[in-house]
């Protein structure tokens, strides 16, 4: 049983949802439209203000892509009424962040700096204030968009176990090590 899948997902005011014969759903909303191609044999049926997926066998395969296209359809419904927001902080003696328009520059302590171009469907903003570390701040309607963009950021610069030095999301806990002092006794 599909616990995921069986969930219904409610249509908020201002969100319409088409689906075509081709199982392609089409989500329309004030942030802007996303669309995602859903396999034949899932059924999708709208009723008021109610989306309800299902599957027509109790297949293994049907059975995981009954909670995976629920899912994806509930993240696009969220995603043009709400959107989502990822902040990503920069830690460490010296690293920047700046952006121009949707080119991101940072210098994360290589001997270069790191020129990164984010999609036009991600809004991306940075904050140097004094005494604070460095933000990155990425929007979009996209979750899977916003999450990959970054997961590339913070693959630059890995935070370190030791100092805790690197791209990080904000109220990230990260496990420190003890390092060689602390090893003696």
């Amino acid at each position: 049983m599909s616990r995921i899948g069986n969930k219904i997902i409610n249509i908020p005011a201002g969100v319409t949802i088409d689906v075509n014969a081709g199982n392609l759903v089409t989500v329309k909303g004030p942030k802007g439209t996303l669309s995602q191609q859903v396999d034949q044999d899932i059924i999708i049926e709208i009723e008021e203000n109610v989306l309800t997926v299902k599957r027509p066998t109790e297949q293994k395969r049907h059975k995981a892509m009954h909670g995976l296209y629920r899912s994806l359809i509930n993240n696009m419904v969220v995603g043009v009424s709400e959107g989502f927001v990822k902040n990503l902080e920069i830690i460490g003696v010296g690293y920047k962040a700046a952006n121009q328009g949707n080119i991101l520059e940072l210098s994360l302590g290589y001997s270069h700096a790191i020129f990164m171009a984010i999609p036009e469907e991600v809004k991306i903003t940075t904050a140097m204030e004094k005494g604070k570390n460095p933000m990155v701040n990425l929007e979009s309607i996209d979750k899977q968009l916003i999450g990959q963009v970054a997961a590339k950021i913070k693959s630059l610069r890995p935070v370190e176990p030791y100092k805790g030095k690197g791209v990080r999301f904000v109220g990230e806990q990260v496990r420190r090590k003890a390092g060689k002092a602390g090893g003696k006794k």
